[in-house]
């Protein structure tokens, strides 16, 4: 093969190879755990995260609600957080506390809760104004992907698995939308 095939085909190669998530740092907003206890997002590092903002009023939320709940036991030997931070209006109050709670038993056991997301809170993520939506983070605290509407089991799976991997092989994409 000549040196100019060579080059034409490393050329090629570096063309097709996917390029890597672009890694992007996730603000450090505040919210509070069931107990009352305040989280921050610096609270997750050292951790691969995924963060699922949700209401109880939301249909698609209820319907990505036990695929999350299964993927979280599966993961969790991995040392896999799954976070649920609701957008219930007054979820701060016990009346919306104890709404919150009857809900996650019947569709999300097991899944960590926290409190106090709005709609600007994930307009600050970039994840627009539309429930669910859900975003995963690498150890460090960077936002790898972001799933607008109800996310798929196949959208989660590629993101952890490349971040378990070792980051090898294709990037997920950075944002899914699934509206």
């Amino acid at each position: 093969m000549g040196k100019r095939a060579v080059l034409a085909l490393t050329a090629m190669l570096v063309l097709w190879l996917p390029a890597a998530a672009e890694a992007k740092p996730i603000p450090n907003l505040s919210f509070k755990d069931l107990a009352g206890v305040k989280k921050s997002f610096a609270d997750l590092r050292g951790s691969i995260v995924v963060v699922n903002f949700w209401a109880t009023w939301c249909g698609p939320c209820r319907e990505e609600l036990p695929l999350l709940t299964g993927l979280n036991v599966q993961y969790s030997a991995k040392k896999v957080k799954f976070i649920e931070i609701s957008e219930n209006e007054n979820g701060d109050s016990k009346a919306g506390r104890a709404k919150i709670d009857e809900f996650m038993k019947a569709h999300g056991p097991g899944l960590e809760v926290w409190t106090g997301a709005d709609m600007d809170t994930l307009g600050r993520l970039g994840l627009g104004n539309e429930l669910p939506a859900t975003i995963i983070l690498d150890e460090n605290g960077n936002v790898i992907c972001q799933l607008l509407g109800e996310a798929r089991e196949t959208d989660l799976r590629t993101a952890l698995d490349w971040l378990l991997n070792g980051r090898t092989g294709p990037a997920p994409v950075q944002i899914v939308k699934h509206l």
